[in-house]
């Protein structure tokens, strides 16, 4: 049974830094893009940051572009999402999920496999 716990979040000024950690278990057959997206109350669940599995190239959205980086640790199976210089609009909710589909990085109906959410908070 696949697994997705997210981690990490809470609330900061703005300015501030988090690391959203993604502890999974598991298997996956054919995985293709590990992700992060966020979703804001009455806004859609957008994607923030993926990272293709089997080349490793990383995908960001244009509004946490340099501010974001996803790493994965295979050791530990965790995916991780620093989030630096962090502003009000970055408040939501963070998702962590797994895809084993050949679709968008970014497109949340592609991703199978998903985590409760941990919430972030950026206050000004």
């Amino acid at each position: 049974q696949v697994s997705l716990e997210e981690s990490g979040g809470g609330s900061v000024q703005a300015g501030g830094s988090l690391r959203l950690s993604c502890a999974f278990t598991g298997y996956i057959s054919r995985t293709t893009y590990m992700g992060w997206f966020r979703q804001a109350p009455g806004k859609e669940r957008e994607g923030v940051a993926a990272m293709y599995t089997r080349g490793k190239r990383t995908y960001y959205a244009d509004s946490v572009k340099g501010r974001a980086t996803i790493s994965q640790d295979n050791a530990s199976n965790t995916v991780y999402l620093q989030m630096n210089s962090l502003k009000p609009e970055d408040t939501a909710m963070y998702y962590c999920a797994a895809s084993n589909s050949a679709g968008s990085w970014n497109s949340a109906g592609d991703f199978g496999y998903w985590g409760q959410g941990t919430q972030v908070t950026v206050s000004s």
